[in-house]
């Protein structure tokens, strides 16, 4: 794991910053912070299957901003459903 990673705000209730566990994986890409996400795009364009999971956590876990992450998908080469249905973010919160 990277540096950058091992120390994100994000996983501020984790002893184990693994992006094996796609809750973990998840909390980044909604809480993490922008070196963070560099850093997991960095990744994702050697690793398919990380870009895999993405997009699987993108279209089934409500995410603050989750356009962001298929249009990076989308700049790696990845063919991205732009009218595929996406979780509600604010639909799931109380705000």
């Amino acid at each position: 794991m990277t540096n950058r990673i091992d120390r994100s705000r994000a996983l501020w209730n984790r002893q184990d910053a693994s992006l094996e566990s796609d809750e973990t994986l998840a909390q980044l890409l909604d809480r993490g912070e922008m070196t963070v996400w560099r850093e997991l795009y960095r990744l994702a364009r050697t690793d398919v299957q990380l870009r895999r999971r993405i997009e699987r956590i993108v279209l089934n876990v409500p995410l603050t901003m989750p356009h962001l992450w298929l249009a990076a998908l989308a700049s790696l080469g990845d063919p991205v459903d732009w009218n595929a249905p996406i979780p509600d973010y604010f639909e799931s919160t109380t705000l």
